[in-house]
């Protein structure tokens, strides 16, 4: 039997249609600042047009080199980029030297929803509409679901599990939080995890827009297409991108003399069981509490919700509606906030760069906002402190991040903040 161990973050990383690092990204997010874009593009048999949040500034030659880079579809190059990030702040070199402390436990749980699915779309493509007898040699590398994990454990030289996670849109939140047992249980004395996802593949966009739930948009009215929680919200807004987070034994990171940027506290995983696509009150009701049972917490100790909101029609108002279920007459003044808003829907990435944001919140104190809502919510979604604009200065220290999904699996991570925030 391992004993426990408390388990802190010594790593950020994401990559995001804002560019820069996690501070930029943070600052992007508070400020309101949308980076959904209209994308249009000369797809056959027609045209997608549809807003999109796209990381339009990653260069994968770049940061990966060429070579690395071109063994891989996007969404891994996106993952294998921000989890260089994170293992850069870390502090942790990219392989061990000599004389350096074993890797063989460590390991990498990573969450992605459709994976390589660009690849293999990109392979039919190629068969059935240009009439090729062949494929890619590397079709099959580039493809499978558990490319991301694959090369990192490879770059890093980590010996322990290697994973992947699909769950819809609590993929990485499900791997984030699988990494965090594993941590915690003394299995491995470092984990890195997160998720990536690119949601832009023609297969994929047209097949979202078939269940009626994508929000249209144009040029001028793309950015704020992603309206959680908003009377007039039309459905979510797909995006692409990559998060990872170092998660690391508190005393190992201690001994090491790692900075601490927080520490998740408590992981709560539940099935609605009741129906694929419809989202159920008391499922997300069992993942809610079983996180703050985990994590020892209680509804008075919460600080801040960073929701799942998506601004379907059918979604917001059952997140709302657990919450002021778990929370009771205290949701009033939960400040809660959808940056989805803003960094758009990343599907199985989603719970990744939410848990970065939920992180960050603490670490600076600071939380964001939903964007596009302000004096427009819903009847039907009110109940708790709607965060309209970014807030500064705020003392945080504790927080939830809610990633609900297709099929009913749900996901809820606690977190808490940095030692010097701490009463």
């Amino acid at each position: 039997m391992h004993c426990a161990h408390r388990v802190a973050i010594t790593g950020l990383g994401v990559i995001s249609p804002y560019g820069g690092d996690d501070t930029h990204f943070f600052e992007r997010l508070l400020a309101g600042e949308s980076g959904i874009r209209h994308l249009l593009t000369e797809e056959p048999p027609r045209p997608l047009s549809v807003p999109a949040a796209l990381c339009s500034q990653f260069e994968p030659d770049t940061v990966l080199g060429k070579p690395l880079a071109l063994m891989m579809e996007r969404f891994a190059q996106l993952g294998t980029a921000a989890a260089f990030m994170a293992w850069a702040q870390a502090g942790l070199p990219r392989q061990a030297g000599e004389g350096d402390e074993p890797r063989e436990d460590w390991g990498c749980i990573w969450g992605t929803a459709l994976g390589g699915v660009a690849a293999h779309e990109r392979g039919s493509r190629e068969l059935w509409l240009k009439g090729r007898e062949r494929v890619s040699p590397l079709s099959v590398v580039q493809g499978m679901n558990n490319a991301v994990n694959a090369h990192i454990s490879i770059q890093f030289g980590l010996g322990g599990v290697s994973t992947s996670h699909t769950a819809a849109c609590a993929s990485s939140g499900i791997a984030i939080g699988e990494a965090f047992r594993r941590v915690r249980s003394g299995e491995a004395a470092v984990m890195l995890t997160g998720g990536s996802d690119v949601c832009q593949s023609y297969g994929v966009v047209r097949a979202w827009e078939a269940m009626r739930v994508m929000a249209p948009g144009n040029a001028e009215t793309s950015p704020s297409a992603c309206r959680p929680f908003s009377t007039d919200r039309a459905g979510l807004v797909l995006g692409e991108g990559g998060a990872a987070l170092v998660l690391e034994a508190w005393d190992h990171a201690v001994a090491r003399g790692a900075r601490i940027h927080g520490e998740i506290v408590g992981f709560g995983t539940s099935c609605d069981h009741t129906h694929l696509v419809r989202p159920q009150r008391a499922g997300q009701v069992r993942a809610l509490r079983a996180a703050l049972k985990d994590a020892q917490l209680g509804t008075d100790d919460i600080h801040y919700v960073n929701a799942h909101g998506t601004a379907t029609v059918e979604g917001d108002p059952v997140e709302i509606s657990a919450l002021c279920e778990v929370f009771g007459e205290r949701a009033r003044q939960l400040p809660v906030s959808a940056t989805k808003s803003m960094h758009g829907h990343l599907l199985g990435a989603s719970g990744a760069v939410e848990a970065v944001v939920t992180a960050l919140a603490l670490r600076e104190q600071a939380i964001p906002p939903t964007a596009h809502l302000s004096g427009r919510i819903d009847p039907a979604c009110e109940g708790v402190d709607h965060v309209l604009e970014g807030r500064r200065g705020v003392s945080l220290q504790t927080a939830l991040s809610n990633s609900f999904a297709f099929g009913g699996s749900n996901a809820v991570l606690a977190f808490r903040a940095p030692p010097r925030f701490l009463s």
